[in-house]
C-alpha cells in the first residue's frame, strides 16, 4: 500500500481513508489544513488508481495499515477517520485492534449487506465498464455524487485507472461488509456522521454501528448527502478533529 503524506515532524498523526472509486484527494484539502499541527498519512487503498496492489479483502486492508501502524507509529495514533468503503477499513481496524487510535470518525458507512446488489454487481460493471472513460458518462456519474466541480479531473482519471476486476472487488466487498463482534471491545472514542439525505442503508447502519460501539456519538449532517462532510467541507471536519485536542 501507498501513502501520501503531510507534515512528517508532527508527533500526533491523523490517517484519513478515502471512499472507494476515489483516492487520497478525497482528503487532500484537509491535509494542507492539518499538516502545520499533525502528521497527516493518507492511504492509497488497494485497487484504487495509485496503488501498488490489487484490490482482495477489506479484511486485508485494515491488516495491512494496522502492521504500518505498528512499524511506523509506535502501534497507535490519535485519530483514524474513513468514508464510506475507507470507514469500512476503518472499523474492520477496530474490530481487529480496538486501540489502533484514540479517536476515530467513520463517515457514511454501510454495515448492512445485499445479497441482491452484490449479485448484480459483477454483469453491471462488465456492461458499464467501457463507459468510464467517456468523459459525458463520467461527468454524470460525478454530478449524482454531490461533489466540489473543482474535483472532476481528479475523479474522472482516476475512476478510469481503476482495473474492471479491482473496481468488481472492492464494490462487491462494499456491499457485503458486516461488522464484526470484536468491534464491541473497541476502546477508541468514535464519532460518527451521515447526511440527511443519504439512503436508508446507511442510516440504519448508523443504529447498528452505534448499539455495537459503547463509546460512540451519533451526528446527522443537515441537507447533506453521502460523503459530503470530508469530499466538500473541509473546514468543518478539520474543526471536528481540532476540537479532540482536549479529549482525553
Amino acid at each position: 500500500m501507498k501513502y501520501k503524506e503531510y507534515g512528517k515532524d508532527s508527533s500526533r498523526t491523523v490517517i484519513l481513508l478515502h471512499g472507494g472509486g476515489l483516492s487520497w484527494w478525497n482528503y487532500r484539502e484537509e491535509a494542507e489544513l492539518l499538516k502545520n499541527d499533525y502528521h497527516v498519512i493518507l492511504p492509497i487503498l488497494d485497487g484504487h488508481a495509485g496503488s501498488d496492489a490489487h484490490f482482495s479483502t477489506i479484511e486485508n486492508n485494515a491488516a495491512e495499515i494496522i502492521d504500518f501502524i505498528k512499524e511506523n507509529l509506535n502501534g497507535q495514533v490519535f485519530f483514524i477517520g474513513g468514508l464510506s468503503l475507507g470507514g469500512q477499513i476503518l472499523l474492520e481496524m477496530l474490530s481487529q485492534q480496538g486501540n489502533i487510535c484514540q479517536h476515530a470518525l467513520v463517515e457514511s458507512t454501510v454495515v448492512i449487506p445485499s445479497k441482491l446488489t452484490n449479485m448484480l454487481m459483477k454483469p453491471s460493471i462488465n456492461c458499464t465498464y467501457s463507459l468510464i472513460k467517456k468523459k459525458w458518462f463520467s461527468e454524470i456519474q460525478f454530478r449524482s455524487l454531490h461533489m466540489k466541480e473543482d474535483l472532476f479531473s481528479d475523479y474522472y482519471r482516476d475512476t478510469c485507472a481503476v482495473t474492471k476486476d479491482d473496481m468488481i472487488a472492492f464494490l462487491q466487498a462494499n456491499t457485503s461488509y458486516t461488522l464484526k463482534d470484536s468491534i464491541k471491545k473497541c476502546s477508541a472514542n468514535v464519532q460518527l456522521y451521515y447526511g440527511q439525505k443519504e439512503l436508508k442503508g446507511i442510516k440504519r447502519s448508523a443504529q447498528i454501528i452505534k448499539e455495537a460501539i459503547s463509546n460512540c456519538t451519533l451526528h446527522e449532517l443537515s441537507a447533506l448527502y453521502h460523503g459530503e462532510l470530508s469530499i466538500n467541507l473541509a473546514d468543518k471536519y478539520v474543526k471536528i478533529i481540532q476540537s479532540l485536542n482536549s479529549v482525553e
